[in-house]
């Protein structure tokens, strides 16, 4: 039987997890097993660079967390050796660097996850490592934005250049654009 200051440690920590796995977006649990600990290194570096929180935990805390949490689903994997990454503001950093580490190492493999509050299956994981990060997504929409004005802008440009004149070849189009009406016959008299 534990002691009342380890059954307290515990319940600490399994407060401290569920409040995390509550006010995060995303989270992927590993099996970690089959790294060193140089490897292990470049991955918390990783995560942490990324505003990823990383830990190694107990399968039973992290099964009480999780229920805590909402998210019963991920006690179905929790056996072996589990880690969880969890993200309080990017919903693809940890799949991304967590995926494309299991890539590299055979033994190192992903678990689970979860997304704004539901666990999601391991394709979901999979298609979210496939994203961009969120620096990149953002250029590119900005770029989006950017396209139309940048276009005007430069017809604008060549406007002025040309001394305020309309392009000649617009200038040419209208005329022929336009069909010449037909003479109107008079209404006949009866």
């Amino acid at each position: 039987m534990p002691s009342a200051k380890v059954l307290e440690q515990k319940k600490q920590i399994v407060a401290d997890l569920t409040d995390k796995l509550q006010n995060s977006v995303a989270g992927v649990v590993v099996d970690y097993k089959g790294i060193n600990v140089a490897d292990d290194t470049v991955l918390r570096k990783d995560l942490r660079e990324a505003g990823v929180k990383y830990a190694v935990v107990k399968n039973t805390l992290l099964g009480l967390a999780a229920k805590n949490a909402g998210l019963d689903d991920l006690c179905k994997v929790l056996e072996g050796t589990t880690a969880i990454a969890i993200s309080p503001e990017d919903h693809t950093a940890a799949a991304r660097i967590l995926s494309k580490f299991a890539d590299t190492y055979k033994n190192f493999s992903v678990k689970s996850g979860y997304l704004d509050g539901a666990v999601v299956d391991l394709p979901t994981i999979d298609a979210l490592a496939k994203l961009p990060t969120r620096e990149i997504l953002l250029a590119t929409v900005c770029n989006a934005f950017n396209a139309p004005i940048a276009s005007f802008a430069r017809a604008i440009q060549a406007i002025v250049d040309q001394g305020g004149a309309a392009p000649k070849a617009d200038a040419e189009a209208a005329p022929e654009a336009a069909p010449e009406a037909a003479p109107e016959a008079a209404p006949a008299e009866a």
